[in-house]
Parts: structure tokens; C-alpha cells; sequence
């Protein structure tokens, strides 16, 4: 590590005597574009003013975020970020950087005004962003929570190495990629595992800390010791560090061009720390109550507006200031009376782009940017047939067969996760892989599930097909943010972006349980907006849908029970490397006339044996997939045997089970000749003792207990 200064911060967001001279200067007749610069800041300074003058007052913009006293160095940044390959993940407080790298005014200023056409079409609060910018710099969909940009931007940085080293495409050469974020998120999970995450592997990744000195009111002195993350980080390897005053137009410049220009090299992560003043309230609903007069005034004295304007005039780079001024702002004025122009969003189609959507010929609607549509639409061949090998194989192995295949099938494909290298994964899913693909392809991750699934929607954004794994559910627990930011991308953009990836999980009981490494809580992945859930039961649905899922165009869990990846009852013939079994399509394992039984996973195997073992017969129907499910075959069974019990191992209150029961009632209800019945494990964790564990996991004794009270009801 390298650092241009050892300052640190007296009083929030005050630049120090070290930090004003640690800088070199760039001269005003450099290639510094100022007068872009110049254009871009009185642009966004004015849609703030007219945002929080008229358009809040008069309730036309319900939720605003000020950039006021940031611009400078936004807007600087963006004229650095020309290739057509750099990645920015941005914040709420970044629209200045868009406006600086082309967003259009109108587009700036409709968004927050919620009209029809702009980035999320009126879906999303206007300052949380998104650009796609095909044939230039994209800036990733923003997240409203704190942070959640930091890992998805290394994601971007490590599939641009990819494809530059890997994939050798030349036009990825020198491509970066750039995560702006306030002092406030240097405190985050998010921060540290994409710090990491570029440290160990030399990513080209720009980390560009705004630090205004405070986390809505919280000041930085909380979110970092000193406040002050540059002098922090002097300990960290492959990290160089700058930091100074984001209000000095010069100082500014030679930073920025200095860091950019860094990572660009090649030379790895670098991060700059600008401070800057916020000369705003967190929100349009916050009046900074917590600041002194003089705190207050003492930013004020720091705009750097008026120091952009004496630094153009004195070098005259602009002859007529005042002149330069109106002509921006009578552009910004008739970009807000083109937006008030727009129409409101069409309700009619607010739950359209949940998944990827088709055409009426057929074909899926592409995205501009995220998974394979976006740049091919060449489709490997597919079958729903299997042509099943002799040889019965278990389900790890047929999981690592598929993954084998499709590795070897393209190269967008990549496997990560905790151990799946040389390991080969705690479960042995991923064993011998990366001896055959290579470790660019096939490799381990720092411990941080927010890191994987984070990397992986970043990877899938820049075209990769990210295959992550969870080593057990529970561990998806620190992920839960960036697994839920995933799914409502596509939604959230309106189709602009998508982020396909696949999240390999395993989880549920095994020989024993307990209350780590056994959960399933399938059901809130399969309440989670945007995401595909496949629980399979055997081998050869294992194929077929990890397939499935693999060229899918949805972000999808795939649930690896561990009870099932080596239970004699799972095994099956490979059925074939284009074997794809299709989502929503349910199995009927059994046929009978007396009840229904519908399950999933693990709970397969002991239906078939409970209904042998009572001497009724059922329709046992395997689910296989939850997000969606098969409804059809469900109330068509139902309506044959008026009797339906649903089993599965996820707690009994609001899990799956009580969908498909909702779903029976509402449906079938004058159909059914008894209650629907639910056999689920009671609200309590997976016990260890192996007694404790058939005492509320189902058993095949349980289950057919209940079949014979429900077939005799």
C-alpha cells in the first residue's frame, strides 16, 4: 500500500492542512474538458434547486436527495470513465456523475417526478439510477439500502479482466470498474468484502469515497476510528491511496485523473477519498437539526461551486459566467416542463418484467445489459426427453456432470464459491472441475456470502453466467440483501437489466439435523419477486433443471438436498448433456384415486413409501420446481380425489405448504370431501439428536398416518 497523505479529520468533512497540499496541480490548459465539467454542475445544482424549491413543495416529487456540494467531483469522474466497457456502481447521491456521462436532462428529471419512460419507468425512487449505455460506460441499477453497490461493482471489475484475459476479447483491455459511495457505507458489510475481494485478486477497481463527513446525521467519526477510511486502510496490500479536498477544481482534477489512471494501468485497486461538504439534509425530510450554525456555515464557505466558477473565470475558460449559467438553466427549465409533459405510468403494466418476458413470436425480450441475451442469442440444443445412461449415478454426481457440461459448453460460465476449487465443495458437487476448466473458471471466494452472490449480479450484468455456491442455507442468511436486490433488478429497470445468475444451496436434514447446517426455508426464496426455485428429488431432475437454470434468463436457487445427494432413492441414469427440464412442470410419481399428496425434495421419497405402506392409493405429485409451480396438476388431481395433503420440511407456519393449500381452497373448494391437510415441521429448528429429528421432520410412520385418517375422513 501506497498513500498520498497521513491526514486525518479534525471535524467532519474539513479537508486538513496535509490533505491541501499532498496533491499535484493540473494546469487549466490541460485536457481537462471544464467547460463540460462547468455544464454538468450548474445542471445538477439546479435541478436540486428547482427540486426542492417547486417540484417538493407542489408534491410532485415525493421523495428527493440533493447532490448539492458533490458535483464537482462527480462530475470530474465521469469525463474520466470514456471506455465503452467501465462498470459504475453509484448511490442515491450520484446523479451528478450520470448527468456528466450523457443522461439526458429530461430523463434526469423525470425519474424523480415518477413520469412514464424514464429509468424505472415510476417504479423506483428518481435518484436511485441505472444507465445502460450500450456503446458506453454503464452505470449498474443503484439499490436504495446502504452499500449494496460495492460488491456487485467487483463482480464488474473481475468479468472485464475475464474477458479481456479469458474470453480475449481485445475490447476489454483497460476497461475499470468505479463504486461511488458516501463515508456512511465505508461502514458496511458490502464496503469490507469488496475490499477484499480486490485486494486478493488485483481487480481493476476504483473505490471513490465521498466523504461529507456524515451518515444522515451520524457523523464520521462513528463510521470509521478517526474518521478518516484513507489513513485506516494504510495496512492493506494491492491498495494504492489518495485522498484530498473534492472541492478544489484543480486538486479535484489531478486526483481523479491520477487514480483513474492507476487502475487503468493495470496496477489494481486504488482508493480515493474526497471530502466534500453536503450542503443538504440527508432527504428532502431532513433539516439537519443535528448541525450547528456554524458546522452549517463552515460548508457553505466550502461550495464548490463558486470555486469552479472563480477557477473557470480566472483562467478564462468561460467569458460570460452569468451568461453560461442562465443558458444551463434555461435548458434544465425545459427539461422539467418536457417531463411535467410526460404521461404517468400505465398501471395496467406495473407487474410486467418480473421474468423475462416473450414476444409474441416467441422469442425472449432482451435486455440491454445483463446474462446471455443481452449480447447472443444463440441457443445450445435442448431436449425434455431423457436418454438415461445404464449406469445409475447419485444426485452430487449428477450435479457435477452438469456442471462439467456446461462449463465445457461456453465460456461465459463460471463456478464459485467457499472451497469449490481444489476442495472440490464440502458436498464434492464441484470436484475435479477446476483441474479441467482451469482456476479463472472454476474457484474459491473469500468467506462472504454478500461478496459471492454480490460479485456474481455484477459478472451477470457485464454477460457472464455466474454459477455461486451457498455451502448450506443458513449461510445465505448475510446474502439476503443482494439475493433480494437480484430478483427485482429486471422489474426495478423495466427490462433494462438482468442479472441471471444461479445460486447452488444445499440444505435441509441429513443422517442427522441441526439448527446450522439443516434449514431449508425454501419458502421465502419462493416469496422472494424475481427468482426461480427448483428443489429436485433425484438425479435426473437434478440435470435438467440445474441445466434449465443455467441457460435460463432468471436468477434461480437451485436447492441441493443434502439428505438426497447420495440416497439410494435419488439415483438415476444421466439423462444426457442436452437434457433441460422446463420450470412449473411438476411430476406425477404415483396414481391413485383415494388423495392427493403434494411435495417436494426429500419428502418425495417418503410419500411413495408412506402410500405403499397404507394400503390406500394416491396421486403422489412432486413438485419439483416451487417459483412457479404447477398448480394445474394439483387442482387436476384434487378434482379426481377430493382429498389433498401437502408435506414438506420447511417450518409448518407460512411455509409453501400453506400457498398450496390457499391455492386448493380457493379453487377447489366445492370439490374436496375433507379439510386440506398440511404435515410440515412444527416452528421450531432442526434438532441435532437424531430422535428430536424424526420427532418433527416427517417420517414415512407420520406420513402414513396421516393418509389413512385423510383417505377415511
Amino acid at each position: 500500500m501506497q498513500s498520498s497523505t497521513d491526514s486525518h479529520l479534525s471535524s467532519p468533512a474539513t479537508p486538513t492542512s496535509a490533505e491541501s497540499t499532498a496533491t499535484a496541480s493540473t494546469p487549466a490548459s490541460s485536457s481537462v474538458p471544464w467547460t463540460s465539467i462547468a455544464r454538468t454542475v450548474v445542471a445538477s445544482r439546479a435541478i436540486d434547486r428547482i427540486e426542492e424549491d417547486e417540484l417538493v413543495p407542489q408534491k410532485e416529487v415525493r421523495y428527493q436527495f440533493s447532490a448539492r456540494g458533490h458535483e464537482l467531483a462527480q462530475a470530474i469522474l465521469a469525463t474520466q470513465l470514456s471506455h465503452q466497457h467501465d462498470g459504475i456502481g453509484a448511490y442515491y447521491r450520484s446523479r451528478p456523475l450520470l448527468l456528466g456521462l450523457g443522461l439526458p436532462l429530461e430523463e434526469a428529471v423525470a425519474a424523480p417526478m415518477t413520469r412514464a419512460g424514464s429509468y424505472s419507468d415510476g417504479r423506483d425512487i428518481g435518484v436511485v439510477c441505472n444507465y445502460p449505455n450500450p456503446g458506453g460506460p454503464c452505470v449498474l441499477p443503484m439499490s436504495g439500502d446502504v452499500g449494496s453497490q460495492f460488491t456487485p461493482a467487483a463482480g464488474w471489475a473481475q468479468c472485464v479482466r475475464y474477458r479481456h484475459t479469458v474470453m480475449q476479447d481485445a475490447a476489454y483491455r483497460n476497461a475499470i470498474a468505479v463504486v461511488l459511495a458516501g463515508d456512511g457505507a465505508i461502514a458496511t458489510n458490502g464496503f469490507w468484502s469488496s475490499l477484499t475481494i480486490a485486494t486478493t485478486l488485483r481487480l481493476p477497481l476504483l473505490f471513490f469515497v465521498e466523504d461529507n463527513g456524515y451518515g444522515i446525521s451520524v457523523p464520521s467519526v462513528l463510521q470509521t476510528p478517526g474518521g478518516d477510511i484513507a489513513s485506516n486502510l494504510g495496512s492493506f496490500a494491492n491498495l494504492q491511496i489518495w485522498s484530498g479536498d473534492g472541492t478544489d477544481p484543480e486538486k479535484s482534477a489531478a486526483l481523479v485523473s491520477k487514480s483513474v489512471r492507476y487502475v487503468r494501468s493495470g496496477n489494481g485497486p486504488a482508493l480515493l477519498r474526497l471530502t466534500v461538504p453536503r450542503l443538504c439534509g440527508h432527504s428532502g425530510q431532513d433539516n439537519q437539526g443535528y448541525k450547528s450554525p456554524e458546522l452549517i456555515a463552515s460548508e457553505e464557505e466550502r461550495d464548490p461551486l463558486p470555486r469552479l466558477r472563480d477557477y473557470c473565470l480566472r483562467h478564462k475558460l468561460i467569458d460570460n459566467w452569468d451568461q453560461f449559467v442562465e443558458s444551463v438553466e434555461l435548458d434544465v427549465r425545459e427539461a422539467v416542463d418536457q417531463a411535467r409533459a410526460r404521461p404517468q405510468p400505465d398501471a395496467n403494466t406495473v407487474t410486467r418484467f418480473v421474468f423475462c418476458e416473450h414476444s409474441e413470436s416467441g422469442e425472449p425480450i432482451p435486455p440491454a445489459r445483463g446474462g446471455r441475451l443481452a449480447e447472443i442469442q444463440t441457443r445450445l440444443p435442448q431436449s425434455e426427453s431423457p436418454e438415461p445412461e445404464p449406469q445409475r449415478i447419485n444426485m452430487v454426481a449428477a450435479i457435477r456432470r452438469t456442471l462439467d457440461s456446461e462449463l465445457a459448453a461456453s465460456e461465459r460460465v463460471v463456478v464459485f464459491g467457499e472451497d469449490v476449487g481444489p476442495k472440490g465443495g464440502v458436498h464434492a458437487a464441484t470436484l475435479g472441475l477446476q483441474e479441467t476448466h482451469g482456476d479463472a473458471r472454476v474457484f474459491d471466494t473469500s468467506l462472504s456470502e454478500e461478496g459471492i452472490i454480490g460479485r456474481a449480479v455484477g459478472m451477470a450484468i457485464g454477460g457472464l453466467i455466474p454459477v455461486a455456491e451457498i455451502q448450506f442455507r443458513k449461510y445465505a442468511d448475510p446474502a439476503t440483501e443482494q439475493l433480494f436486490n437480484c430478483g427485482t433488478i429486471r422489474w426495478r429497470t423495466k427490462n433494462r437489466f438482468a442479472a441471471p445468475i444461479v445460486v447452488r444451496m444445499p440444505g435441509g436434514f441429513a443422517k442427522v439435523g441441526d439448527p446450522w447446517h439443516s434449514v431449508s426455508n425454501e419458502s421465502m426464496f419462493a416469496h422472494a419477486v424475481g427468482w426461480r426455485v427448483a428443489m429436485p428429488s433425484n438425479a435426473e431432475d437434478a440435470v435438467g433443471l440445474l441445466r434449465a437454470a443455467i441457460r435460463g434468463n432468471d436468477p434461480t436457487i437451485f436447492f441441493e438436498h443434502r439428505e438426497l445427494l447420495d440416497a439410494a432413492s435419488a439415483r438415476r441414469g444421466y439423462p444426457g448433456d442436452d437434457f433441460t427440464l422446463p420450470f412449473g412442470k411438476a411430476r406425477l410419481c404415483t396414481s391413485g384415486d383415494d388423495l392427493t399428496i403434494v411435495t417436494w425434495g426429500a419428502m418425495v421419497a417418503r410419500c411413495e413409501q408412506a402410500v405403499e405402506a397404507s394400503g390406500h392409493s394416491a396421486d403422489v405429485i412432486d413438485l419439483r420446481t416451487l417459483a412457479p409451480w404447477d398448480a394445474d396438476m394439483v387442482l387436476g388431481s384434487v378434482q379426481k380425489t377430493k382429498r389433498c395433503l401437502v408435506v414438506h420440511e420447511d417450518g409448518i407456519t407460512a411455509g409453501f405448504g400453506a400457498e398450496i393449500a390457499a391455492t386448493v381452497g380457493e379453487a377447489a373448494f366445492f370439490e374436496l370431501d375433507a379439510p386440506i391437510h398440511r404435515l410440515a415441521v412444527p416452528d421450531v429448528p432442526i434438532p441435532h439428536n437424531s430422535g428430536l429429528m424424526d420427532a418433527v421432520v416427517p417420517t414415512v410412520a407420520s406420513i402414513t398416518a396421516q393418509i389413512k385418517h385423510l383417505a377415511t375422513f
